[in-house]
């Protein structure tokens, strides 16, 4: 009996001291904010102590800081600037990897979409950054010749050299269209290779998720539809990415004009509510919001079969009735 009463006593201390390391090695919520590309980034993972959640935080955005000295058209010393600076002079210009993989993906994408996506439309974005700020519409003869200097099929790119060429002078590159999306991605590569499994990066709206929160099903994502209609969502392993022109456009003679620009007119989105895409990929989740914006529900359902994986909710202005194509349910 005395044996089997100090066995019995082991078993306890055992189960005590396992419990106890079980609790000691639960990981801990860490939320970290920081304005970043001209949006705010949040970061959101589970991590064993502060120690390593400070380094975590620190590598990751460290990495979109990284990012945005390469491919911000805001700076003038980046890198992307520095390539558009070459346009039109016939020279094949070596770049980073990041800006040719991230401008090899924008590539794929317009060819995909009929050029409804499209890096190349600096000259547009940036006349009507100028418009905005003065408050007035740029004349017909501006945007005529802002858009003869765009069209993706005038950047070639070279994989063997990694290098790129800007067939026509006055050339000028954005990639505003899915930086945040790209730049996520990223952020949580750095995260992983720390050994951390459970993130949430938030990139002004280009949302990146890896393995659910410790003890439950997934991340919790609401999405409105920009009028009446709100989705609730518990997603992981995804991207997820909306575009609506709610805080970003310009309103001239009572007309409101979306930041997102048509290629095809050189003129801001005119019937475009919101459109919500979640993808396997964040880079590609924010190029789609934007592509899907442009193309409208029909030419959508057209483009997004080529897209696997992908799901998109898109509102639009169809006369004075809201459409709608929801395959988020």
């Amino acid at each position: 009996m005395a044996l089997f009463s100090r066995f019995s006593r082991l078993l306890f201390l055992l189960f005590v001291t396992v419990s106890a390391s079980s609790s000691w090695a639960q990981e801990l919520r860490y939320t970290f904010e920081k304005g970043l590309m001209g949006s705010p980034f949040k970061l959101v993972f589970y991590a064993a102590n502060d120690s390593i959640a400070r380094i975590a935080a620190n590598n990751a955005f460290g990495r979109v800081e990284e990012l945005n000295e390469i491919m911000s058209d805001y700076r003038d010393g980046s890198e992307i600037n520095r390539l558009s600076a070459t346009s039109g002079s016939g020279k094949w210009v070596p770049v980073s990897k990041d800006l040719f993989d991230i401008l090899a993906i924008s590539q794929d994408i317009s060819a995909k979409t009929g050029g409804v996506f499209d890096a190349t439309l600096g000259p547009v974005v940036q006349m009507w950054r100028r418009a905005t700020r003065k408050g007035i519409f740029p004349p017909e003869d501006e945007i005529r010749d802002a858009l003869a200097r765009t069209g993706y099929t005038k950047m070639k790119m070279d994989a063997r050299t990694r290098s790129i060429m800007l067939t026509q002078k006055g050339m000028r590159l954005d990639i505003g269209g899915l930086g945040k999306g790209y730049a996520a991605e990223e952020a949580i590569k750095e995260l992983q290779k720390l050994g951390i499994t459970s993130a949430m990066m938030d990139a002004g709206g280009k949302i990146v998720l890896t393995n659910p929160p410790p003890g439950s099903k997934g991340w919790n994502i609401n999405v409105s539809n920009g009028s009446d209609s709100l989705a609730a969502m518990q997603l992981s392993n995804v991207a997820l990415a909306t575009s609506g022109p709610t805080y970003r456009y310009m309103e001239y003679k009572g007309v409101r004009y979306s930041h997102i620009v048509d290629p095809k007119t050189g003129i801001g989105l005119l019937f475009h509510v919101r459109t919500t895409v979640i993808s396997p990929d964040g880079t590609i989740a924010d190029a789609l919001a934007t592509a899907f914006s442009v193309a409208g529900i029909q030419k959508s359902k057209r483009y997004l079969k080529r897209f696997k994986g992908s799901k998109v909710w898109l509102v639009e202005k169809q006369g004075d009735r809201l459409a709608e194509w929801n395959m988020l349910d």
